[in-house]
This record gives structure tokens, C-alpha cells and sequence, in this order.
């Protein structure tokens, strides 16, 4: 594994373990068995570090997006998509995205960091808010617009749908982070609530 790799690793767990705050440069450096000298000519701070987890998350988050023949962030791209596919492919992507929330090392990580911080860290509370339901919520508010346009689903709030369904999905995301031996149950439940939605909402 390249240094530059290895910092990443290193520090997004201690971040994780710790807490941001709690982690210093000469942390990460000794984490990874170099000098904090060293470490200077790869990034030069934390902020920089903490930047550079968040494009490899972005990256593998694209990865997988694509992996399932979405966009994930783009709702005018991946409203066709969803309008037309069938309710077992539908599953597919909700369950290959919440695999992937929920089993990244860095996505699971992250999170974890996050939600140690979001009392104390008024920046990283904003990014959590911002990573975990405003940016899911606007996305999936724009694909159920565009996708009720389309006469796809029955014409109802669209906001209100992709609180609906997403809130859900958050609530066993985080349940098992908790409580990592629920996943199972999790599972089927998450199942069963993409297809009730979608019988509920499909024209």
C-alpha cells in the first residue's frame, strides 16, 4: 500500500475510534510508522487529510453507484432509470446501496466519526446533516419529481414521498451500526419496505 493510501486508512479509523478532535497529525504519523516530517510531504494538515477522505469516499461511493447502473446524484439522470425498471431491480439497488452504507470502511468509518462529533463539532454536525439526509433527501425528491412528470407513480408530495422512503432506510442503516448482529432482520425489513412503497406509489 502506497504512503499516501496509508495515511487515509490510518487516520479514518483513529478518527473513528477517537474522534476527530482527538487525533493529531503525530497520531497519524506514528499510525503509520513514519515521522510527522514525513507525513507533511503527502498532506499538508489534518483539514487536508480530512479532504482527502472525503474524495475517496466520493469515488467509491461513484464506483458503486455506477456498479448499479445509477448516477446516485444525479435524479434527472436516474429518473428514466427508475421509472422504468421493474420492482425486483429496484430492490437490487436498495439493497446493493445499503450493503454498501453500511460495509465500506470508509463509508462506515466515516460515519461512525461523525456521529461521535455531532455534539461537540458544530462543522462536523452540519456534515453529517448534510452527507446523510440533505443531500439524500434532495436527491430523491428530484427523482420523484421528475418520475411523477412522467405519470410513473400517483401524483402525491414529492418531498413528503422521499421522506417516506428514505427515513426508513436511514433508521436500519444506523440501527445496525449499533447493533451490527441485527443486520439480518434489517435486511428483510428493508425488502419488504421497498416493495409496500413501490405498490403504494406505482401508477
Amino acid at each position: 500500500m502506497d504512503t499516501k493510501k496509508k495515511i487515509l486508512d490510518v487516520a479514518l479509523t483513529l478518527f473513528s475510534e477517537k474522534g476527530y478532535g482527538n487525533v493529531f497529525v503525530g497520531h497519524i504519523a506514528e499510525g503509520v510508522g513514519i515521522k510527522a516530517p514525513s507525513l507533511y510531504k503527502h498532506y499538508k494538515s489534518k483539514q487536508d487529510i480530512f479532504e482527502a477522505i472525503l474524495e475517496e469516499m466520493r469515488n467509491r461511493y461513484d464506483k458503486e453507484a455506477a456498479y448499479l447502473n445509477i448516477s446516485g446524484n444525479d435524479s434527472v439522470l436516474d429518473a428514466d432509470t427508475f421509472a422504468r425498471i421493474s420492482e425486483d431491480e429496484l430492490v437490487k439497488i436498495g439493497m446493493g446501496l445499503f450493503h454498501f452504507f453500511l460495509h465500506d470502511e470508509y463509508e462506515c468509518k466515516f460515519r461512525k466519526m461523525l456521529t461521535i462529533e455531532q455534539f461537540s463539532n458544530g462543522e462536523l454536525a452540519q456534515i453529517l446533516s448534510h452527507q446523510y439526509i440533505d443531500e439524500p433527501l434532495k436527491y430523491q425528491t428530484g427523482l420523484f419529481q421528475m418520475i411523477l412528470m412522467q405519470g410513473q407513480m400517483k401524483k402525491k408530495e414529492e418531498r413528503i414521498m422521499a421522506l417516506q422512503f428514505y427515513s426508513p432506510i436511514y433508521l436500519l442503516l444506523t440501527l445496525c451500526d449499533r447493533e451490527p448482529q441485527r443486520e439480518d432482520e434489517a435486511l428483510q425489513l428493508l425488502v419488504k419496505h421497498i416493495r409496500q412503497f413501490n405498490r403504494m406509489y406505482k401508477e
